[in-house]
């Protein structure tokens, strides 16, 4: 399931120059359901992502290990709930289609 390109502030603790983010992603599903209720829920789902993306440092993203553990961040931030009674979601994987830190 692609997702429209995400285009956020990071974090900046040292005050130093804005960083940006520009990343698109790909949500692989274990099924329809699945993607239906992702596909219904969208402005939460993405609502979710902007928040998991603008708590990331520029200087942990840019190594593999920091991409790595944004995947798994991003299976983690997803699956709770989209609304009180329905079950988990469950993402197979996440695939960066784009990447870009300024």
């Amino acid at each position: 399931m692609p997702l429209d390109t995400f285009t956020v502030n990071l974090l900046s603790p040292d005050n130093s120059p804005d960083r940006v983010l520009y990343v698109g992603i790909t949500l692989r599903l274990p099924d329809e359901a699945t993607r239906a209720r992702l596909t219904n829920y969208l402005p939460e789902i993405r609502s979710r992502l902007i928040m998991l993306f603008s708590r990331q440092s520029s200087s942990v993203l840019a190594t593999e290990q920091g991409k790595q553990k944004l995947v798994e961040d991003i299976k983690q931030v997803l699956s709770p709930p989209l609304v009180p009674g329905q079950p988990n979601q469950v993402v197979s994987d996440v695939l960066f289609t784009a990447f870009i830190l300024r």
